[in-house]
Parts: structure tokens; C-alpha cells; sequence
């Protein structure tokens, strides 16, 4: 528990208990327990004068009549911590602190309310010290942990290492999920039945891609992997190294050592030893192959003894293999590892060049597919169920066009490398006819989608697409709550806590059923515990109320004229979906970091830190004076400390630990 002071003079709030009381000033955090921080960043000059004078009246008049130590209001209590130095050291709950007072989440609007002048010294004083104390903060790239290759990259490594056409890894368990996405390494666990599935897809594969042919062809092979034309027993182990060497090289994405080699050559001779053909030699060792620890995981090898530091260049070949699944969701290519091998990925220019190349490549396909499936949540498409008797037109058929120009949407953002901000607002998408028809457009005839200019005031950006606005929606109605959740998440970065358990959902409240959805959603508001946070969330959602639950465009609802306005806390007012479209280009920084922070933590596959804070700090920055071009993003990321290296490790009493478990 938090050591309370008793001494007026002594409130010094953790940045964490004073987020705490944000979360529960926004309504839906009730039971919130925050842990202390435990002592003082390092080497970091605090401006206690400017703390005392600024941040404590700020808080004593406007937050403690709820949170002091006799009330303590969702169990927060703002005298809690004994010295400012402790007080300050969460760097990142601060920047959650400066965006409530900014935004106008906090104080609630039934308290009393600070002035613009008191808002504007506050926010300097905490934005002043939270970029110091990044400043100050020694730089730390993380760890990730040794990835398991997911389904998609498994079937997409195989396809490429062996140009095999099947899809072997659909018939895998479903990969977990960890910060929205399927790529993060804690998660991705091997359970014995999965390990039986690559047993038998690697006898499968192994079966189908093993043909003979002469040595001559082993290195123009393209589709199958060759094998010797009737070695002889003293040639075979040559023949073997031929055939093998190149595989593994490609299959472990870097250059196998001479051990790893004589123990694939060794099922060669092992198969003559049993009267087996050469063929069957080379087939056992490329199931060996494929159920190695080096193929079906991402190994980043760590040298303590070499890198005696808290931080470690990757090795090029490990490099060449974030970039090539974090673009492609596969092995790196022969142009690829061939710049690792050269040293070349070190060199801006050469990085830039291989990021474009690899980005027109029809393989970025990935990332439209499992990057921006995730990130927007259009996969939950499959899963949609549209009330059939409501919504008799919504069909399979328009369910996957509807993916398909998310997915198409996104892809020529990626092409055309155009900027990310069309993400919000664009005079454009990608249509067939029943799509077409479907959003009311004339024009557009046929199965193909092709680009059509459309109605800013109705479409255009995401948030109109119709894949985005169904999987937002119940299958019977739609959801302003859901729908202004999803913009918070993956548009602004900044998602609610979950609602208090004790609270009825909306049907389940004694609620008229025949009101208009903004009707119900005013009543369900009257409860204290909510009503906050649903100030934050709903006139999100109302201003996408025009669309159905199926992304059809509308008017009226129960045969009354649809209320598409909102208010923001911070006072902001729009009406429908155009003028929240620019209400949200009016934060495109915000979008920028959250994009930025999905996507960072897809192609690095671990959950992000306070201490990635100064590196996406640069990465925005850098993103906004390249016109927020998508190359820009992808290059500011690959180049990041947190993609370039990882932290060392050191020994003790013989086993290798992260310097940062060991530090006081």
C-alpha cells in the first residue's frame, strides 16, 4: 500500500495514482489499484519549485475532494507518496495526465472547473517534465522474446523457401493474440499438438518437393528442391552439401554453420546405410529442416561475452529477418540476405532502397492482410452475423467485398506510398458494382474493384468503410459505444478501461426499446459510473450514426431524422461523419503516434514500454516533415533503436540474464 504523508504541505502524487483518478474521473474505473513506483529515476533534475507552486493548488482544488485519504474515491488516494522525486517518476502516466487535462476529462464537468490559464500551466509543466525526463532516460531498445513463426508466416516461409502452393499451417491450432496482434513472441507458445502438426506438414512438404534431377540444376532450382542424378555413395555426401547448404542457408535465414551441415548430410549416409536412396536421405533432412528450432523460430542470438553492455547491434542476418517478416511476413529473399552479408543494411541509403523495393513487392500483401486485418479488426469480418431478417441484403458475397476494399484501400496506400493520413480522410476507395450499389454509388459495373472518387461528406477514410462500421455494430442495431471505442483505440491511442462489472448493458437496462439509439444511450448515461467515460465515447459513435449496423448510408431511424452531432469534453462540437473526420485530422499527430505504435509493436512482436516513449517521440517527429508518407513510417521504424538492436546480456553463476533483472 501507498505510505500516506500527513503533512498539508506534503502532496507529491505519483503519476500513476494521478492517472488512476483520470481512468476513474472518465466513469468506468471503479477498483483501480495502482502500485507505487519504487524509486526515482536516475540522474533526472526535477523542477520541484515550479511542482509546488503549479501541480499541487492544480490538484488540491480540483482533485481532492474526491480523492484525499478519508474518501479516496475508487480506492485513489492523492496523499499518498512521501517525496516529490517519487512522485514524478512515471514519465508515462504524465503524458496520460496532460491529455486528460487537455482533453477536458478531468475534473469532471459537475466539479468545479479550472481556468485556460491554470489548464495551460499545468500542461507546460507536466509536458516540460515528461520530455526532460525522456531526455534524460538512458536508452533502452528492450528484449524481445524467441518468436515461433505464426500460421501466416509459416505457410508464407514455406511457399517461399520452397515454392510449394498449399497452405500447411491453416490446419494449425489458432495462434493467441497479445496487443492486438498475432505476431508478439510471449504469446506464440508451442503446445504438443501443434508440435505434431509440424511433424506431420514437414513429412508432407518434405514428400511433395523432393525430385531428382542432375547437380547441374541444384542452384537454378526455383520451384523444388533438386537432387543428384544417380550419385554413388562417394559422391553423395558432396551431391548432399550442394543440395542442402543453399536450403538451410535460406530456411535459418542465415549462413548454416559446418556442424549444422554434417548433420543434414548425415541422413544421406545414413539412408545408404539402410539401403535407401539418395532421394529418401535428402527428404529426412529437409523434415529435419522444417522442424528445427532455427526454421520455426526467429532466433536472435545473444553474446554476453562479446557485448558486454546493456544494449547490442542485431547481427545483419537477424536484422534482415525483422525486416522481411515485419513487410512481408516471411523470409528474407536472395537481394536481401545478400545485403546482410555484405554489411550493407547499416548504410541509410542501401536501407531505403531495400524498404522501397520490398514494399512495391506484391508480398507486402502481408501487411494489408495481418498488419492493417488487426489493426483496423476487419478479420472479425468473418465472424460478422448481420441479422438476416434486418438486413436481408447483407450476403457472403458482399461480406467479402467488403473486406476486399479495406484490404485494397490499404494496399495502395502502401503502393502509391501515399500518406497515412488518407487513413481518416480520402476522395477515394475501391469498389465493385455490389459494393457500389450497396453505398448508393452509381456507375460502377461488374465483379472488379477499381478506384472511384467518392462523397467526402459520406465516404471516404476508414471509418466509412463498411468492413470497419459492421464489425462495430451488434447484429441487430448499431453501436455508438463500439464504434467511438474502436476510434479511440485505433485511431487515437487512447482506449477507455473497461467498464465496472456491476453495470447492466444496454438491453439489459430499463430502457424503452423503441427509442432512438441516442435516446437509450442518454438514459444509460444518468449512471454516475459511466456517464464520464461515455462523454468521451458516444459522440465518437453518434457521428458515425448515418450508417447502418451493414455500412449502408441512412437518414432517419424508428422514422425519426438521425441526430449525427457530438460534443467532445474539451468542448469541440461537430456534426456527422465529415466534420469528425476533420476533427480528427485536427489531432493527425495523435493518429500518427498510434499508428506509429501499432505498427512497432506488430513488427517487433512485444508489447511497447515507457522507455520506447523518446524513440517513437523521434519517429513522429520525423513522419510529420516527410508529408506522413507511408515509406517514411516504415523507414523510421526499421531504423529505430528499439528494431536496430536489443538489450545485452551478462552472465552469472553461469546463466545468461537481461542486464535489467540484475540492476539495482
Amino acid at each position: 500500500m501507498w505510505k500516506r504523508v500527513k503533512s498539508a504541505n506534503s502532496l507529491y502524487l505519483p503519476a500513476a495514482v494521478l492517472f488512476a483518478a483520470g481512468l476513474l474521473l472518465t466513469g468506468c474505473e471503479t477498483t483501480k489499484k495502482v502500485a507505487a513506483v519504487e524509486k526515482a529515476p536516475e540522474a533526472l533534475e526535477h523542477n520541484l519549485g515550479a511542482y509546488e507552486s503549479t501541480v499541487v493548488p492544480f490538484t488540491k482544488q480540483y482533485c481532492l475532494s474526491c480523492h484525499d485519504a478519508e474518501h479516496a474515491k475508487g480506492d485513489v488516494d492523492f496523499e499518498s507518496y512521501e517525496s516529490p522525486e517519487l512522485a514524478l517518476a512515471d514519465v508515462e502516466f504524465w503524458r496520460k495526465v496532460s491529455e486528460m487535462v487537455q482533453t477536458g476529462q478531468m475534473p469532471p464537468k459537475k466539479q468545479p472547473q479550472p481556468t485556460a490559464e491554470e489548464i495551460a500551466a499545468v500542461v507546460a509543466f507536466l509536458d516540460g517534465e515528461h520530455t526532460a525526463q525522456r531526455a534524460a532516460a538512458k536508452p533502452d531498445p528492450g528484449r524481445v522474446t524467441m518468436r515461433r513463426l505464426n500460421r501466416a508466416e509459416y505457410n508464407n516461409t514455406v511457399r517461399d523457401l520452397l515454392g510449394v502452393d498449399f497452405r500447411p499451417a491453416d490446419d494449425f491450432p489458432a495462434d493467441d493474440t497479445g496487443y492486438g496482434f498475432d505476431t508478439i513472441g510471449s504469446v506464440l507458445s508451442l503446445s504438443p499438438l501443434l508440435m505434431e502438426k509440424y511433424l506431420a506438414a514437414a513429412e508432407r512438404i518434405a514428400h511433395d518437393v523432393v525430385v531428382r534431377e542432375s547437380c547441374d540444376d541444384v542452384t537454378g532450382a526455383k520451384r523444388y528442391v533438386f537432387t543428384c542424378e544417380h550419385p554413388n555413395k562417394p559422391h553423395a555426401k558432396v551431391c548432399a552439401e550442394r543440395v542442402l547448404e543453399p536450403l538451410a542457408r535460406r530456411a535459418y535465414r542465415r549462413p548454416p554453420a559446418s556442424e549444422e551441415i554434417e548433420k543434414l548430410t548425415g541422413f544421406v549416409d545414413l539412408a545408404y546405410e539402410n539401403d535407401d536412396t539418395f532421394e529418401q536421405g535428402i527428404e529426412i533432412a529437409l523434415q529435419a529442416i522444417l522442424v528445427s528450432p532455427q526454421f520455426i523460430y526467429r532466433i536472435e542470438h545473444n553474446a554476453p561475452a562479446r557485448f558486454g553492455k546493456e544494449e547490442r547491434r542485431l547481427e545483419d542476418y537477424e536484422l534482415a529477418s525483422r525486416i522481411s517478416y515485419f513487410i512481408w511476413s516471411s523470409m528474407p529473399d536472395a537481394e536481401l540476405l545478400d545485403a546482410a552479408h555484405d554489411g550493407a543494411l547499416r548504410n541509410p541509403r542501401v536501407l531505403r532502397t531495400q524498404l522501397q523495393r520490398m514494399l512495391r513487392d506484391p508480398r507486402s500483401i502481408a501487411l494489408a492482410d495481418h498488419f492493417a486485418g488487426q489493426w483496423l479488426e476487419f478479420r472479425n469480418m468473418t465472424i460478422a452475423d448481420p441479422d438476416p431478417k434486418l438486413f436481408p441484403l447483407f450476403n457472403d458475397g458482399l461480406r467479402n467485398a467488403m473486406t476486399q476494399e479495406t484490404m485494397l484501400f490499404f494496399e495502395s496506400i502502401v503502393q502509391n506510398d501515399r500518406s497515412i493520413l488518407d487513413f481518416i480522410d480520402a476522395d477515394y476507395t475501391y469498389l465493385n458494382e455490389a459494393l457500389a450499389k450497396h453505398y448508393g454509388i452509381d456507375g460502377v459495373t461488374g465483379a472488379a474493384f477499381r478506384r472511384v472518387v467518392v462523397d467526402p461528406a459520406q465516404r471516404g477514410g476508414v471509418l466509412t468503410h463498411a468492413s470497419i462500421l459492421t464489425v462495430t455494430s451488434y447484429p441487430t442495431r448499431t453501436s455508438p459505444v463500439l464504434r467511438g471505442v474502436w476510434v479511440l483505440q485505433n485511431i487515437l491511442a487512447s482506449p477507455p478501461p473497461p467498464p465496472p462489472p456491476d453495470v447492466p448493458a444496454l438491453e439489459a437496462a430499463k430502457i424503452d426499446p423503441n427509442a432512438p439509439m441516442r435516446a437509450k444511450l442518454e438514459e444509460h448515461r444518468k449512471n454516475e459510473s459511466c456517464a464520464s467515460c461515455h462523454a468521451r465515447i458516444d459522440p465518437l459513435g453518434f457521428g458515425l450514426e448515418n450508417f447502418d449496423a451493414v455500412g449502408a448510408w441512412r437518414t432517419t431511424e424508428g422514422g425519426q431524422t438521425i441526430d449525427n452531432s457530438g460534443t467532445l469534453p474539451d468542448g469541440r462540437s461537430f456534426s456527422g461523419v465529415a466534420e469528425l473526420k476533420k476533427t480528427l485530422m485536427d489531432r493527425k499527430d495523435d493518429f500518427a503516434r498510434c499508428l506509429t505504435q501499432k505498427m512497432l509493436t506488430y513488427g517487433l512482436g512485444r508489447g511497447l514500454e515507457p522507455y520506447d516513449a523518446p524513440a517513437i517521440d523521434k519517429m513522429v517527429e520525423n513522419l510529420a516533415r516527410n508529408d506522413y508518407r507511408f515509406s517514411a513510417l516504415v523507414y523510421e521504424i526499421v531504423r529505430s533503436l528499439p528494431f536496430q538492436k536489443r538489450r545485452g546480456e551478462v552472465e552469472t553463476n553461469g546463466d545468461t540474464i537481461a542486464k535489467a533483472d540484475v540492476e539495482p
